[in-house]
């Protein structure tokens, strides 16, 4: 496996390229999970699979180019895999955990590491031990680049977003209310663009796994 991730080097300017156009491609499915997720989130059980359903289900579907059902999130399947969801995403918690303990760094490295344990655990079918091994290796070389990427694309929408609300604040009335709208408008797009990004990493890296 070490091979395969020295081969794979992820290049920044093509995932953000790939990752914008996954995201604007997937919108209306991905805008309409997302809503039913809010609206279901606080139903026992039902949220279990709505939660892996879009945190997961919908990245690994986008990173293959299928299509994503506007009710995808409630697909049964996904409940399924809540021990192994639970389990994978406890051992994650604890060493992110552990790694922020140790002056930020080392949990930002655990993290990037093993940020993709939960889709190879729900799409892959791996366990949750060998999904975390396995993360490691497909993202062995290429840690900083991920996080060039999710890094500058936050920084970029950061910066958008607090200029449209300075705007908003100084105009006041139907143009300020108008820029306050716009604004809402481009943080549903940062989660297009998220999404994107996530499903364009996972398929470059753990595409052939």
């Amino acid at each position: 496996m070490s091979n395969v991730a020295e081969v794979k080097k992820l290049d920044i300017g093509a995932t953000l390229k790939d990752g914008i156009e996954i995201g604007i491609k997937n919108i209306g499915p991905i805008l309409v999970n997302v809503v039913l997720w809010v609206l279901t989130v606080w139903v026992p059980y039902l949220n279990v699979g709505t939660t892996i359903g879009l945190s997961v289900g919908v990245v690994s579907k986008a990173s293959r180019g299928e299509a994503i059902s506007f009710t995808e999130i409630f697909d049964p399947k996904y409940r399924k895999y809540m021990g192994e969801f639970f389990l994978t995403g406890g051992l994650i918690a604890l060493g992110v955990g552990v790694g922020f303990i140790f002056i930020i760094v080392p949990g930002i490295v655990i993290g990037l590491a093993w940020s993709l344990a939960l889709l190879l655990v729900i799409d892959k079918g791996k366990s949750p031990i060998d999904s975390l091994a396995l993360s490691n290796s497909l993202t062995y070389g290429n840690k900083w680049r991920m996080f060039g990427v999710y890094f500058l694309t936050a920084f970029i929408f950061g910066i958008v977003h607090s200029f449209l609300l300075y705007i908003g604040d100084l105009s006041g009335g139907a143009l300020g209310a108008f820029i306050n709208f716009v604004t809402f408008l481009l943080g549903l797009c940062e989660v297009f663009v998220f999404v994107g990004l996530s499903a364009s990493v996972y398929r470059q890296l753990a595409s052939d796994v």
